[in-house]
């Protein structure tokens, strides 16, 4: 696979069903090792490895409601109070994030309403906090640490 712009960590991957699978620490099974895996799998230990980012509080694929579909955004991590507190997009490292990648990640927020956003590939990331109001949106030079993030909310 390739090597994103993400920590290097200690993955585990076996052949499962003729297909290679990664462990998923947080869903505790493994996943077919997609490209867009490869890059959740590296997020998901930069956020709660380096970050400090609860793997308790931590959900992967989780469903959410946006008009009468249901979505299903690839990083979820709650506040302390169980209320959305990061919403992470993740593509695949070919993927370009671009316009339409943002809005992906912004229509899910509609209905997650998260303090911290980020779109990732493994090989550019960008992250904003949400304000008060839609309108008011901070784009970040970096994601915060969970200590950061909670003091400034």
């Amino acid at each position: 696979m390739l090597d994103l712009r993400l920590p290097k960590y200690k993955y585990r991957i076996e052949q499962r069903d003729g297909k290679l699978a990664i462990f998923d620490p947080i869903r505790k099974k493994f996943i077919v090792l997609t490209p867009e895996e490869w890059v959740r799998q590296h997020f998901l230990n930069f956020l709660n490895v380096h970050l400090g980012y609860p793997a308790s509080l931590t959900s992967v694929e989780t469903g959410h409601k946006y008009n009468s579909l249901t979505k299903r955004s690839d990083i979820l991590i709650l506040d302390n109070q169980l209320k959305p507190l990061v919403l992470v997009e993740c593509k695949a490292a070919s993927v370009p994030i671009d316009e339409s990648t943002v809005r992906q990640l912004a229509v899910y927020n509609t209905a997650c309403k998260a303090q911290l956003l980020i779109v990732t590939n493994g090989m550019v990331t960008y992250a904003g906090l949400c304000k008060a109001s839609p309108e008011a949106f901070e784009v970040l030079s970096q994601i915060p640490d969970y200590n950061s993030l909670t003091a400034m909310i």
